[in-house]
């Protein structure tokens, strides 16, 4: 009887088993490239580290028991609000620190003695290819949703079907922002990438 038990809950087991393997292997396959899109939105290491971050918890809560072949495009589109959440927070905050960072008696432009953030040391700079560099400054200067469209298109491989369902947003709006996205990117990358 307690064998018989065993083996019943052995079976229950089995299937929970296999989807968290599945799932895990989901989210080791989509990290990097996720880290990589939330980045060039942020433009910093920690913020994309913690949107992926949440995006990957908000998944595994949420939908871990949906079919393996919605992950793809929910994740994506978890990790879209999260990014637009994060745009928006930062709106707010900017306009708040405004006020409260006022420089009297400063003469120093502030734009002018910001950290540059692609700033490389000589080994870095030795390292990154020109055309990459360029790449990345032209996507991150798209607007949030062409740059989502591109990424979630040229780079995932995602069909317009299921990037629509990452934006949230209808099939031609996805085919307009990545339009945009690539006249933009061939104007600004005409010599680097032809």
């Amino acid at each position: 009887m307690f064998q018989a038990a065993q083996e019943s809950t052995t079976e229950i087991r089995s299937p929970t088993l296999d989807n968290s393997a599945r799932l895990d292997s989901f989210l080791q396959s989509v990290q990097n490239r996720g880290f990589r899109i939330a980045q060039l939105a942020t433009g910093n290491q920690e913020d994309a580290l913690d949107l992926v971050q949440e995006a990957m918890f908000k998944l595994v809560e949420k939908y871990a028991s949906r079919p393996e072949q919605e992950w793809t495009p929910l994740f994506y589109r978890i990790l879209s609000s999260r990014i637009n959440d994060f745009h928006r927070r930062n709106t707010v905050r900017n306009r708040h620190r405004s006020w409260l960072r006022k420089e009297e008696d400063s003469d120093e432009d502030p734009i002018q003695t910001a950290p540059d953030p692609f700033g490389k040391g000589p080994d870095g700079e030795s390292e990154i290819d020109e055309s990459m560099v360029k790449l990345q400054q032209a996507l991150m200067n798209l607007p949030p949703r062409q740059q989502q469209a591109f990424l979630l298109r040229a780079w995932e491989g995602l069909d317009v079907e299921q990037t629509a369902t990452a934006m949230a947003c209808a099939e031609g709006s996805v085919k307009t922002h990545y339009s945009r996205a690539v006249h933009t990117l061939r104007i600004e990358l005409g010599e680097h990438w032809t």
